[in-house]
């Protein structure tokens, strides 16, 4: 149900799981961390985060009682807690944790397993994330070498480590070494799945992003729309997955000044994304602030408004008041209010923005 998007369906099962396992095994046995820890992961899933930590957090002290410091259901659930504290925009927190499940990984199973490339490619992340980009890319480096050891250079695995590795690339403004990544990436997942597979799907997007990033809108634009017929194909209409394609399809149509036939998509994108997640999630600020944009760009400051006023509050519950997406929130409301000649209103802003920046 889970795969499927079902998840209003998936979560009664998942909590008469859970009540059945503690009633059979007790409140600390290992099968109800397991349960625990697949029941948080839908909670996050659907954005209800601050019901989600407890529950990984007892996971945790559950596995940790039941196994003992080191053992690799520990680094699991150290691994789901700190992706949740990096969705809240708390880093300093994640890191440590991050660190202790890769040092369990490699102390477990050697330092060539593939859960060890996994844990390396989740510290690369928040490396990533928090601009230490030289430190991030050995560990990405290393995360690719393993997998292609462990299962050859066409798994589907290895496609997944190509990309983080061009994503950091391209970060880095080293486009022309991203490119045949991205493009061996994609060539992989076609051959694994088909090409009607999701994963082909990302593939194409991912490529689809750089080709942008190199002005090469006219081959990019035919790989977005693919990647979005893939993903209505495969997962229907109103899928989370749809929205993100539609909105970088829509991306692209802004960037060719072909904005009567992005609007439409944008606003499909927002409807989706409101009806999967709620009206508070990180996607649904990202939907209108790209509305926002467009309508701006159409000289509907009257419509923009409101929802930029609405997407800044959702980043800062999101992820804190000095997060970037927080900043670029500041900052296109403040040149909306500018535009309008408010500029006692425009100025704390942008340089609220600016402060998040420097920081």
């Amino acid at each position: 149900l889970q795969a499927t998007n079902r998840l209003s369906e998936a979560e009664p099962l998942m909590r008469r799981a859970l009540v059945i396992d503690e009633a059979a095994y007790g409140s600390d046995h290992p099968d109800v961390a397991t349960a625990l820890s697949n029941l948080a992961l839908l909670l996050q899933a659907t954005n209800r985060l601050s019901e989600a930590e407890p529950l990984m957090r007892r996971a945790l002290a559950i596995a940790e009682a039941g196994y003992g410091p080191d053992h690799p259901d520990v680094a699991t659930a150290l691994n789901n807690l700190a992706q949740l504290l990096q969705a809240t925009n708390r880093l300093s927190e994640a890191e440590p944790l991050l660190r202790r499940a890769l040092v369990i990984y490699e102390a477990a199973y050697g330092s060539d397993h593939p859960r060890v490339a996994t844990a390396l490619n989740n510290l690369a992340a928040l490396l990533q994330a928090t601009n230490r980009l030289a430190e991030a890319e050995p560990l990405k480096r290393r995360a690719l070498a393993i997998d292609e050891a462990a299962y050859g250079p066409d798994h589907p695995d290895v496609a997944i480590r190509l990309n983080n590795l061009a994503q950091l690339l391209q970060a880095t403004n080293r486009l022309a070494e991203a490119e045949p990544l991205l493009r061996r990436a994609l060539v992989i997942c076609e051959a694994a799945y088909g090409s009607d597979h999701p994963r082909v799907a990302t593939a194409l997007s991912n490529l689809a992003l750089l080709l942008m990033d190199t002005n090469r809108l006219s081959e990019a634009e035919p790989r977005k729309r693919r990647a979005l017929a893939i993903n209505e194909a495969a997962y229907g209409p109103e899928h989370p997955d749809v929205a993100t394609a539609l909105s970088s399809l829509a991306a692209l149509l802004k960037a060719t000044n072909r904005l009567a036939e992005a609007e439409p998509l944008m606003r499909r994108a927002l409807a989706i994304a409101e009806d999967a997640y709620g009206p508070d999630h990180p996607a649904v600020a990202r939907d209108l602030s790209n509305l926002a944009v467009l309508l701006y760009a159409t000289n509907r400051l009257s419509e923009a408004e409101p929802l930029l006023r609405r997407a800044l509050p959702i980043w800062e519950a999101a992820y804190g008041p000095d997060h970037p997406n927080v900043a670029t929130a500041l900052k296109n409301l403040a040149t909306l209010l500018k535009g309008t000649n408010r500029l006692a209103e425009a100025e704390p802003l942008m340089r609220r923005a600016l402060a998040i920046g420097l920081q």
